[in-house]
């Protein structure tokens, strides 16, 4: 997959942009506020129907306009076209339209356009809260597999049911008549999901370790799946594991009922990281943690490639003030050929190892190509 041209208007920073980089690696370089990060947020949204700095639609309209239009034309390896627009307006709020279709459900283009992010900002996967690290495993298995997105969709929507049922029965003495059916569906739907992260972590984990070793040596990565069933996972197979959810659902039904909230299921599960056995997350360097990180993004580019069979569209965001020039060395040489790269950088030096590169400069003219 392949970004041919991107047209930006009211988007951040840029009134009015166009944007053609080239196949392989495409560097936009400028001074800090240029707006360079706003135009990979904006291939973001194109591809995956949200930005990644974690603001809503209307925070991302430029500075006193009242709406946005992104205009996108991407080309697949088998040179499939898809158009994507994303308008954004105050009043009219967000549509996207593929091929000038408009789409009822935005989550019909996850998966169509594979796009991987790597920014400073995402070193909470390593370092925030559970929610991050099961984020991360969420929005890779989404982008491979559609059952997936459906059922963690579903998922969620059960979930705030039955949140909302243990809600209104605080002052019962006994669960809400409908509580039973609703827990059948979301131990159903949270075995699938389960059984899914743990499958994509088993088979992810070569690809992991090889793309670590690759950019440091002498240490074992290792990447674990803790369900909060705890020692009740009994077992590996969909069946089981929605067994021992509704075993276990039975156990702490009186827990549930004091606090109001669902307490077991792929909403509370953790993924750890280990180097050498030790948790990144409590014991890595500063510079382990970023290896730890880019090794995941540069692994996920080659397993989304073998999964599906087309190349990813790769962001990397300000790498060059994350990683050593070794590391950035072997990054860019592990991505080199492989599909197109986009990478933001406040200077063009220290590339001069790269023999084919496209380097495009932030000091331009609004509405001119970049």
């Amino acid at each position: 997959m392949r970004l041919d041209e991107i047209k930006i208007q009211n988007f951040r920073k840029h009134s009015e942009l166009i944007f053609s980089p080239s196949e392989g690696i495409n560097l936009i370089f400028g001074p800090n506020g240029s707006g360079k990060t706003n135009i990979l947020e904006a291939i973001h949204y194109c591809a995956l129907t949200k930005g990644f700095n974690r603001t809503t639609d209307r925070q991302c309209m430029n500075f006193s306009a009242e709406s946005f239009l992104l205009k996108s034309l991407f080309t697949s390896d088998t040179g499939c076209q898809y158009r994507v627009h994303v308008d954004f307006s105050t009043n009219g709020g967000k549509s996207i339209s593929l091929n000038n279709s408009q789409l009822e459900k935005f989550s019909a283009l996850i998966g169509l356009i594979p796009c991987i992010l790597f920014s400073p900002a995402e070193i909470t996967i390593v370092h925030g809260s559970p929610q991050e690290r099961r984020r991360f495993l969420d929005n890779a298995l989404c982008q491979i597999s559609k059952s997936y997105l459906e059922q963690l969709l579903q998922y969620r929507r059960i979930l705030q049911q039955r949140n909302a049922l243990l809600h209104s029965s605080w002052d019962r003495s006994s669960p809400a008549p409908d509580m039973n059916i609703w827990t059948e569906l979301l131990a159903e739907s949270g075995a699938f999901i389960i059984k899914e992260r743990m499958d994509f972590l088993d088979e992810f984990q070569p690809y992991f370790s090889n793309a670590y070793a690759i950019l440091d040596t002498g240490e074992i990565p290792r990447l674990t799946y803790r369900s909060s069933l705890g020692k009740a996972l009994v077992s590996s197979d969909r069946a089981g594991i929605a067994d021992s959810l509704m075993h276990r659902f039975g156990e702490i039904q009186h827990q549930e009922q004091v606090r109001k909230q669902t307490l077991l299921g792929p909403h509370r599960d953790e993924i750890l990281f280990y180097l050498d056995g030790s948790d990144v997350k409590k014991y890595a360097s500063q510079g382990q943690t970023r290896t730890f990180l880019i090794a995941l993004k540069v692994a996920l580019q080659r397993f989304l490639f073998d999964k599906k069979g087309e190349q990813s569209i790769f962001l990397l965001d300000d790498i060059f003030s994350e990683l050593d020039q070794r590391r950035v060395e072997r990054v860019l040489e592990m991505i080199a050929g492989f599909g197109q790269s986009l990478i933001t950088s406040t200077e063009k030096t220290g590339l001069s190892f790269l023999h084919e590169i496209s380097i495009h400069d932030m000091l331009y003219k609004h509405g001119d190509p970049l």
